[in-house]
């Protein structure tokens, strides 16, 4: 884990509401860091309903093959979480490995083995001693509470320095619902569905179609338009879980995803998943600024989403910001690639609302000191108005930095 906090993490954590129906626990399994909890078990009442997205890698980890096969009329009633393994590329163990942790946790809990739901994060290619979910089980589950959310989220942190959770409230009917999330990600990441690990809990009473339908939208503008290093996880995993528990309290039971109902809950839904995908950003390996690239004028909001990752990927821009250089040449090299419509007499480029390039040179306003000054600012702004259409679309990425270099050159040693 990083020695010292992202210096762009959020200034205060917000108080985490209980969600009914839903109890956390972590412990110290030694699975690899020594002296921190590496494991996270979530109970969850019977009658819970689950949906989820995860990573399109072709070489997917055991525990997201695991999800996948158990998704389809699940009755979840725990999720198990460890860092320092991701469980990938682990072969026939790494499939015996899931199946016992989860006969672990079903013996213990009174449930079915595809009632439990699980995640790995950490090393890639190591196998997974499950043996260790069994000596610390039987306590996870008598200790699980209903409060530790930040514990819950520092348990599956991995070069992550700081936890990340979010929280939200609305309405469904005349009862109110509560929506809290946590997630961990800080290198591998360039989700093509989620962070490498995201799990949101609320007490709404949605069914499984609606509550998939509203993830896997809600997924577009939050997580997967994030991105650090350019490179997708084996391990990218999103769930959300619905415990219904606000039923007793008078929210209606919803099934269809477009009942209008749903409004409130999709919006404060998306709040959280935004929320969480900034906090990954943020806490990019080695980040000294978080990156927002904003395209307007392209000719489809398709068109400006490849554009804007080409940009928000390219090694050139994203050290150039490192070194607070303002420098338009590599934004337009990172325009010009993306294989997107673009006329380079037409581009006009601005950082932090400094037009520093217009109609395809140099902006006649442009001065140096003015742009190297806001270019020390740790939220860096970066425009590209293309001038072709009406698509707009806008990402989130972060600088990269020697610190990147050391974390990953260390992260097996």
């Amino acid at each position: 884990m990083a020695a010292s906090v992202s210096p762009l993490a959020p200034k205060s954590v917000p108080d985490m509401p209980v969600v009914e129906g839903v109890k956390l626990a972590t412990a110290a399994a030694g699975i690899k860091y020594r002296d921190r909890t590496d494991v996270l078990l979530v109970l969850l009442d019977p009658g819970t309903v689950a949906a989820g997205v995860f990573t399109k890698s072709k070489c997917p980890s055991a525990p997201v093959e695991w999800c996948r096969a158990n998704l389809k009329g699940a009755k979840p009633r725990a999720l198990v979480v460890n860092s320092g393994n991701a469980n990938a590329f682990t072969g026939k163990t790494g499939r015996q490995a899931c199946a016992f942790t989860a006969q672990i946790a079903a013996r213990v809990i009174g449930c079915k083995p595809s009632d439990v739901f699980l995640a790995s994060t950490g090393v890639i290619g190591e196998p997974l001693k499950a043996q260790a979910f069994d000596g610390v089980m039987d306590a996870l589950v008598s200790g699980a509470k209903p409060e530790p959310w930040l514990d819950a989220a520092k348990a599956i942190m991995t070069t992550d320095t700081f936890p990340k959770v979010a929280t939200a409230r609305t309405s469904i009917g005349k009862a109110t619902v509560t929506i809290n999330g946590m997630a961990k990600g800080a290198g591998m990441i360039a989700p093509d569905m989620a962070t490498m690990l995201s799990f949101v809990f609320t007490d709404a009473p949605i069914g499984s179609r609606a509550l998939q339908k509203l993830l896997s939208d809600g997924v577009a503008d939050s997580f997967n338009a994030v991105t650090i290093d350019g490179d997708t996880s084996t391990s990218d995993t999103l769930m959300a879980f619905a415990t219904g528990a606000a039923a007793k309290r008078g929210a209606p039971k919803i099934a269809n995803p477009g009942d209008p109902r749903l409004r409130g809950f999709r919006n404060a839904l998306q709040m959280v998943l935004c929320d969480l995908a900034e906090q990954v950003a943020r806490d990019g390996e080695g980040a000294r600024k978080l990156v927002e690239i904003q395209i307007e004028g392209a000719v489809s909001k398709k068109s400006a989403r490849r554009i804007a990752m080409s940009i928000a990927n390219s090694p050139l821009v994203k050290t150039a910001i490192a070194g607070e250089d303002a420098n338009w040449g590599r934004v337009v090299m990172a325009v010009g690639k993306a294989g997107e419509p673009a006329d380079r007499d037409k581009l006009s480029i601005w950082f932090n609302d400094i037009r520093v390039a217009h109609k395809g040179a140099r902006d006649p306003a442009y001065d140096e000191a003015t742009v190297s000054q806001a270019m020390k600012s740790s939220n860096i702004s970066l425009k590209v108005a293309l001038g072709l259409g009406r698509g707009k679309d806008r990402v989130l990425t972060c600088d990269l930095t020697k610190e990147y270099v050391a974390i990953n050159g260390d992260y097996r040693s």
